[in-house]
């Protein structure tokens, strides 16, 4: 029976939009733990990881351009997050990380990646998160985990947990991609990243995209990380995330891609990130991102 430890990443401070911490929370009130549990899934819930440092709300995320904003507790909550997605893998586990803010993939994937040789990463998300200071327009770090995680920006994040890149950009997959910004492009442009945009995907269909990012890993890769935002969905879907952007993907066709996720076998890991409570409509976000969940377990959807 697969064992899945649910680690919730509590955590604000890669953006300025307070309240997404509080996501895991969120999920949990709309039944994940029971919805996995459905699918014979043994699931054990670690609880929340929290930073050292509180949430200063009168200056939270404020500080000069061209700094990381919120640097010390961004790094306090990663370090401690790799330590417990590296001992829930080690433990022959599938870490499910629940956000929070999607800066919290620099402590996923740096406390996921020794275990593998040449991990895969699909990227699915509105955003490319390829920044690092010198290309973000905001400084927040939740625009840079990819980068960090393939080497770029600040030293002690590159190398927190592990020395050293924790993912080769040719084993990285980018699905939903539609608000990049122009050092990203060039990154991936330079680095021949594989990228499906919503044009791709509307052209393609998500069946085609889903299984060519699949082929594409296939061989090359010995364990695949999905990390997950809400907002590559349509904000018409998601409304509850601190950045949406419009023209999204669907949920059936999220529901859909997860389900190949599943039949493949492929994914040893996950992250689902940037649920903001404080932003959402009745929870709906949460609930719809506790189903896209359950699909990717197995959960036939009616």
């Amino acid at each position: 029976m697969l064992k899945v430890d649910i680690i919730g990443a509590a955590t604000s401070f890669g953006q300025p939009k307070l309240g997404v911490d509080l996501g895991p929370d969120a999920l949990r009130y709309a039944n994940l733990v029971e919805e996995i549990k459905s699918v014979d899934v043994e699931v054990n819930d670690k609880g929340n990881i929290y930073s050292d440092f509180k949430v200063d709300v009168p200056t939270h995320s404020s500080s000069e351009d061209k700094v990381l904003k919120n640097y010390g507790q961004v790094v306090n909550f990663n370090e401690k997050l790799a330590a417990s997605a590296d001992e829930s893998v080690a433990s022959g586990a599938f870490p499910l990380i629940i956000g929070g803010d999607h800066s919290l993939a620099i402590g996923s994937l740096a406390g996921i990646s020794p275990h593998y040789n040449n991990l895969g990463v699909i990227w699915y998300d509105a955003h490319a998160d390829l920044n690092d200071i010198n290309t973000s327009p905001s400084g927040n770090v939740h625009g840079m985990p990819l980068a960090i995680s393939c080497g770029i920006g600040d030293e002690r994040l590159v190398n927190l947990h592990t020395p050293d890149i924790k993912v080769k950009p040719r084993n990285i997959v980018l699905i939903g991609m539609r608000d990049l910004d122009e050092g990203e492009k060039k990154y991936i442009r330079d680095e021949n990243i594989l990228m499906y945009t919503m044009e791709d995907i509307e052209e393609k269909g998500i069946s085609t995209v889903m299984t060519e990012a699949l082929e594409y890993l296939h061989g090359k890769t010995d364990g695949i990380h999905l990390s997950l935002d809400v907002d590559a969905l349509d904000p018409s879907e998601t409304p509850g995330t601190g950045t949406p952007v419009e023209n999204g993907l669907s949920l059936s066709d999220t529901i859909h891609a997860m389900n190949l996720l599943h039949e493949s076998g492929s994914v040893t890991s996950m992250d689902l990130v940037e649920v903001n409570p404080l932003l959402d409509d009745r929870n709906m976000t949460a609930e719809k991102a506790v189903a896209i969940v359950a699909a990717f377990f197995g959960k036939e959807q009616k």
